[in-house]
């Protein structure tokens, strides 16, 4: 007897629809096989299905059974199939209805008792069978409230294989799981880091509030101690709150890595991703046996913070160009080819020198200009040319740090950036973007216009200070986001000399 079960293998930050076919013959020597090109882990099913029914009380025949997992084109990875190969096997066998297999989508890994553990990525699994016919999933309980996130899908918790059984019978009924997202997305408002804790640095605070309304990359460049990570952790809490379709895509990414959790299952705060100089390849840009995300899509819709920048392996850094330009990364290895989205702001932190201390107003700087200049050239040139500001933190000094906290707050900046965000998300409305930071050459000459003052003041920066094509778009774009601030329709002489300004490097002022 022959009967079928819906479920789904990962692809990316999508799912693909795989049907797990399961033939109970009454000819033939006794065998268990899987066949459909799958993964160990899947192979390795065959064990824990056997014991998993065995040990819930039900009948495990004893004739040639035969699981097909189509399309067999298509790699099946994980334990996500040992749920609908057992209930296959059920329904084959008798045990009951086989339509009620129809309009559901089954996931789960089986423990030797029949128990259920939470998988990974079971939100783009709910999501790619939305209006292809499902209608209803039996997913492990711990997966339940992120599943809810789906509309138009009944969520049904499993706790083990025998309360599976009886929801499809019609014996037993279990309430459809439904979350409060307006309780999440108040948690989300939140942070235990604020602006105002940060004493002096106001210039600094006014290009970070920059860089958040455009969405523009950062540099920030000072001796150690100068607060150059503690504003870096603070900048997600000015930047605009995640829209619902934001979320759900960001979630996404963290549900297939394994980041979210029953009691964390909807990614409503902008991510802040913070590697470690010794990150690998895979571990930043994506990839490994089963192409996961790396840091720079776990930091998709939020920010990534690379403190300490010369101290990471250049050949690393320079895969960083091209998602920073594109917005995504295509990972491409002998098990597949998988796209992530990595549309993320880059806030990178270094010393002057290598001993930090170039810029010191006390201390002395012990290095030479042969090594100031070695670590400097680890980061190349075409990677700053995409790091839009370049802020100069100077060392604190007593006067600085005595002084009582005045200082703006997160949420008062937060609404200053929000303002802008809004005029540019009104001026590019008919637009795949809206921040100044993803203008394309042609909206550059269209919507960075220049008073004639501003003009004659960019020309003279240009030819003395010989800035590249691409450091002259970012100052274009710079100078809009400025206007943008100070609500001026046109960038004029002083948004210009601003956005310039914030260009130290390509400056060489400290050198």
């Amino acid at each position: 007897m022959l009967a079928k079960a819906k479920s789904s293998v990962l692809h990316g930050i999508n799912a693909k629809e795989v049907t797990v076919e399961a033939d109970v013959a009454s000819q033939g020597l006794p065998s268990f096989s899987i066949v459909g090109l799958p993964d160990a882990a899947v192979r390795e099913s065959i064990k824990r299905v056997r014991n998993a029914l065995v040990n819930s009380g039900f009948k495990f025949p004893n004739n040639k059974i035969t699981v097909n997992l189509a399309p067999a084109g298509i790699k099946k990875e994980g334990p996500s199939f040992d749920l609908p190969i057992a209930m296959a096997i059920l329904a084959a066998t008798g045990q009951f209805d086989k339509n009620s297999l129809n309009h559901t989508l089954v996931c789960g890994e089986l423990s030797l008792d029949g128990c259920l553990r939470p998988l990974n990525g079971i939100l783009p699994r709910v999501l790619s069978m939305r209006g292809k016919g499902i209608n209803r999933c039996l997913i492990p309980s711990e997966n339940a409230p992120e599943a809810s996130l789906v509309k138009d899908m009944a969520v049904f918790p499993i706790n083990n294989l025998t309360e599976a059984v009886d929801i499809l019978k019609g014996e037993k009924t279990i309430n459809r799981t439904e979350m409060n997202i307006e309780k999440v997305y108040d948690a989300a408002a939140k942070h235990d880091a604020d602006f105002n804790e940060v004493k002096g640095h106001i210039y600094i605070k006014r290009g970070l509030q920059i860089a958040a309304a455009g969405g523009h990359n950062v540099l920030l460049i000072g001796p150690p101690g100068s607060g150059k990570t503690m504003l870096a952790k603070r900048m997600r809490t000015i930047l605009p709150d995640m829209s619902f379709e934001e979320s759900i895509e960001t979630t996404k990414i963290h549900s297939i890595a394994g980041n979210t959790s029953k009691n964390k299952f909807l990614i409503s705060q902008r991510p802040f991703r913070a590697p470690h100089h010794s990150i690998s390849y895979s571990g930043l840009i994506g990839g490994g046996r089963f192409l996961l995300p790396g840091e720079i899509t776990l930091a998709h819709n939020g920010v990534l913070f690379l403190d300490e920048l010369p101290e990471f392996h250049r050949n690393i850094l320079e895969m960083l160009r091209q998602p920073m330009e594109e917005g995504m990364i295509n990972i491409t290895r002998s098990a597949g080819t998988v796209q992530y989205p990595a549309r993320f702001m880059l806030i990178a932190a270094m010393n002057p020198c290598p001993c930090g201390f170039l810029t010191h107003p006390k201390k002395e700087c012990h290095c030479t200009i042969p090594m100031v200049q070695r670590y400097l050239s680890r980061i190349s040139g075409p990677l700053l040319d995409r790091i839009d500001i370049h802020l100069e933190v100077p060392a604190l000094d007593y006067d600085d740090l005595s002084k009582p906290k005045n200082c703006e707050s997160s949420k008062d900046i937060k609404i200053k950036v929000a303002r802008a965000r809004g005029r540019q998300k009104r001026r590019y409305r008919n637009k795949r973007y809206n921040i100044n930071a993803l203008l394309s050459p042609e909206e550059i000459y269209r919507h960075c216009g220049l008073t004639k003052e501003a003009e004659d003041l960019f020309r003279l920066a240009v030819t003395e200070m010989n800035f590249s094509a691409r450091a002259y778009d970012k100052i274009l774009k710079l100078s809009r986001t400025i206007a943008d601030i100070d609500g001026k329709e046109e960038a004029d002489a002083d948004s210009i000399a601003e956005a310039i300004g914030y260009r130290s490097l390509d400056r060489r002022v400290w050198v």
